[in-house]
């Protein structure tokens, strides 16, 4: 595989992770709070959880490795502090997640105010800087891509 093809391999996931995030963001934790029943909440919430690996955790894990290998591995054009830029938000995402929203996520499933948790309301306040973090590395992949092909 080249390495102009690679690196539009990674845009792909990237943008794929770009629209994960997003569901989170608009639609799947605001959902949660319109589910009153605490029990259906946590029932909604363990749905959730056993699809994670499938449809995000995998597509995050590819995405990582990718941006990992394009320091090694990507077109002449593309310079280190592009791809340090891109794995750097990134790296950040997965850092905040593991402090903070997962954290929460995990608190949440076990606490018995369901829509009303503070966890959730932490989450909802505080997801866009997740959202963003993913949507950089994206979007710096695509800076990347169009010094590629133009």
């Amino acid at each position: 595989m080249n390495k102009e093809t690679f690196l539009v391999l990674n845009l792909a996931i990237a943008f794929y992770n770009v629209g994960t995030i997003w569901a989170h963001e608009i639609d799947i934790f605001r959902t949660w709070k319109l589910i009153s029943d605490p029990k259906i909440f946590h029932t909604v919430q363990e749905t959730h959880w056993s699809k994670l690996p499938y449809w995000v955790f995998i597509p995050v894990g590819v995405a990582l490795l990718g941006s990992l290998t394009l320091f090694w591995y990507h077109p002449d054009k593309i310079s280190t502090w592009e791809i340090g830029f891109a794995f750097g938000s990134q790296l950040v995402s997965l850092i905040l997640t593991a402090i903070f929203w997962g954290q929460w996520q995990a608190r949440l499933s076990k606490d018995e105010n369901g829509n009303a948790s503070v966890y959730l309301q932490k989450i909802l306040r505080t997801h866009w800087i997740r959202t963003a973090l993913i949507n950089i590395y994206g979007l710096m992949l695509l800076y990347m891509v169009v010094q590629v092909l133009v």
